[in-house]
């Protein structure tokens, strides 16, 4: 299915252009003490390794902006996001030190002279101010008017705080409305994506665990890009961020934007499958990392001779399975058998070659 992407302008965040003229990039953030800032290099370091396309480090003191340059020093390539809440000059100081971008909540940070101060250290390093705005940080005004942070209440303030930078004509702006249910995160975004052009960054915030918060956001995330809406993403997870990274690969896989990787497609298994296809998966993916093609994929592992062959030729490669063998299919031709034994040895070397 081909997905119409929501047409946006294009911001510019460090060497990336965001919007629907470009990927959908993954974001993270930093999870290490802001004042370590030895660790906080580290994490980025390991993060872009694993696929990182954007990643955020928490500023709460002027003396924890030394990160982005040190990042960078160290050999950091990916754009790199100052996250700063109510001191404006924490800002101004990260926009001078090297940060990308720039994440505030104009509404927190004080009166218009402080916003204006913000936007003019912003234009001034020709770096792109991220609005974000969450369920839990709603204007009094706004919250008195809905009642409770409602779908219509989040997009409201989210156009509030593009109006106080319009204000001072700047429009590098990417916006972010974030709730910790995907339903209204769903509806919020919904709502703003026909307010305005700007490119969108979305995620379930407070998702939870692993688990739990892979669900969520795979619900919210997947939603929102299976009908055009988003431009960078994030998985939430109260876990180590490169699971964050992981996770949101795969939404975006599933969804059908990845541009390289392996989409996997596997049967659930019944009474006829004769080969042990939960190992032989568990095992593929185990070793997807073996894989060396950067082009995008689709991998069949069917478990019997009644669905498996039909699958496996609509894919791009995959196996049907048989009594203690598969047989190998590749671009909808049956190249050969395999036995049970040597199914994903044949299968990561066919794919490499391919």
């Amino acid at each position: 299915m081909i997905i119409n992407r929501r047409k946006t302008r294009t911001v510019k965040i460090g060497k990336l252009l965001a919007g629907s003229g470009y990927p959908i990039y993954v974001q993270s953030m930093a999870n290490r003490p802001a004042s370590d800032i030895d660790a906080c290099v580290q994490q980025a370091i390991e993060m872009q390794k694993n696929g990182c396309d954007i990643f955020r480090f928490a500023v709460p003191e002027k003396s924890a902006a030394k990160v982005f340059d040190a990042a960078k020093k160290a050999g950091v390539t990916m754009p790199l996001v100052a996250d700063i809440h109510f001191d404006y000059k924490i800002a101004l100081e990260c926009a001078d030190a090297g940060a990308d971008k720039i994440r505030i909540n104009p509404g927190n940070i004080g009166d218009e002279s402080r916003i204006k101060e913000v936007v003019k250290a912003c234009r001034r390093n020709d770096i792109p101010i991220r609005i974000g705005v969450n369920s839990g940080s709603l204007e009094k005004e706004i919250l008195e008017k809905y009642g409770s942070p409602t779908p219509q209440a989040l997009a409201e303030s989210a156009m509030y705080h593009i109006s106080l930078l319009e204000k001072f004509d700047f429009y590098d702006i990417i916006i972010s409305i974030k709730a910790s249910d995907p339903t209204d995160m769903i509806a919020a975004n919904k709502i703003l994506a026909k307010k305005c052009d700007y490119p969108l960054h979305i995620g379930v915030t407070e998702a939870g665990s692993e688990k739990s918060g892979t669900i969520k956001s795979a619900i919210g995330i997947g939603a929102l890009l299976a009908e055009g809406i988003g431009d960078t993403v994030r998985v939430s997870l109260t876990d180590d961020p490169l699971k964050e990274i992981e996770a949101a690969n795969n939404i975006l896989k599933a969804v059908g934007y990845s541009k390289t990787g392996i989409s996997l497609v596997s049967c659930p298994t019944c009474g006829r499958t004769a080969i042990d296809l939960i190992s032989l998966v568990r095992e593929f993916e185990n070793r997807e990392n073996e894989i060396k093609t950067q082009t995008k994929l689709t991998v069949a592992l069917m478990g019997c001779i009644v669905n498996g062959p039909g699958e496996a030729r609509e894919a791009d490669i995959g196996i049907a399975g048989g009594k203690g063998e598969a047989l190998l299919i590749k671009k909808g031709k049956v190249i050969k058998k395999i036995p049970e034994g040597k199914i994903i040895d044949t299968l990561i070397n066919e794919i490499n070659n391919m």
